[in-house]
């Protein structure tokens, strides 16, 4: 026997070969982990139920872009110049962003109300994979989400619009890309968050109110704080993020725009991060 036989241990792979490095065998258990969960995501009628919810904003932006073409055509010829209308995609960017983080959320909290978390866990001593599989998944379809929902939305605006409302939709993709992908990935924010806090809480219900109350509670309550602190606060909003990430302004929203794009990128991948870190150590010190 060669030396340093004795500690490799080799195990039947499906295809009869077997895997005696400790290397191939973490990182086998690492895929298997991360299939479980997939396939856990994958089959809850739920899952199937949200992602269409998220991809229904396309149809959401479309409809309301017809709308507003009609109102601006039947307006009088002298008021349509001084017409203007919000950037649709950004308006609508709350849908996928609250239907990723429920999924998020459920993805965690629906193994603590089921007790299917005690066998995984049984499965996986260490406990904190189990987080991270579920986070590159969450994230994953959260990326997909995003990408989908905010470049469908602006392509189909683009194309019912035209010219309309001073020509809002008709200038260079290329000006209006940075901002359609900073604002895509507040979406994989969103589901990581959610299933941050799913874990951290292991109360559905307390999660989805933290990531509403993100969403519309708290932009209100600080557009009413007394300036410089609105500014201050509403500038670290994950709502006021995109614009800050490609250097641009909030001015017309409720949200401040104090944030260079390099720390508004520190804050977004923070709302991110933070929750799921700490889940992580939680969890491995926590009886489930």
């Amino acid at each position: 026997m060669a030396p340093g036989d004795e500690r490799r241990c080799c195990s039947p792979h499906a295809s009869g070969q077997c895997i005696g490095d400790d290397h191939l065998r973490r990182t086998d258990v690492r895929m298997s982990v991360l299939t479980s969960e997939w396939l856990k995501i994958r089959s809850v009628r739920s899952t199937q139920l949200i992602l269409g919810l998220g991809l229904g904003t396309v149809l959401l932006g479309f409809a309301l872009a017809v709308m507003a073409a009609g109102m601006y055509d039947a307006a009088p010829t002298e008021k349509q110049p001084g017409a203007r209308i919000a950037d649709l995609e950004e308006v609508l960017v709350i849908v996928p962003q609250l239907c990723l983080g429920i999924l998020g959320t459920l993805a965690i909290t629906s193994e603590y109300a089921t007790g299917l978390i005690r066998t995984s866990a049984t499965m996986v001593p260490r406990r904190w994979p189990i987080v991270a599989a579920k986070a590159a998944i969450v994230g994953a379809l959260g990326l997909a989400v995003g990408l989908l929902t905010t470049f469908g939305t602006y392509i189909v605006s683009r194309g019912v619009l035209g010219d309309r409302f001073s020509g809002a939709y008709a200038g260079a993709f290329s000006d209006r890309l940075p901002f359609l992908i900073a604002l895509s990935l507040t979406v994989p924010a969103f589901a990581l968050l959610g299933l941050g806090l799913g874990a951290l809480l292991r109360s559905t219900a307390g999660a989805i109110a933290i990531i509403v109350g993100l969403v519309y509670v708290i932009p209100m309550v600080i557009g009413n704080i007394p300036e410089p602190w609105s500014e201050r606060l509403g500038s670290v909003m994950i709502g006021a993020l995109p614009r800050q990430l490609i250097g641009g302004s909030n001015a017309s929203s409720v949200y401040g725009s104090l944030l260079p794009p390099a720390l508004a990128a520190v804050c977004l991948v923070a709302y991110a991060a933070v929750p799921l870190l700490a889940a992580m150590w939680l969890i491995r010190r926590k009886d489930i």
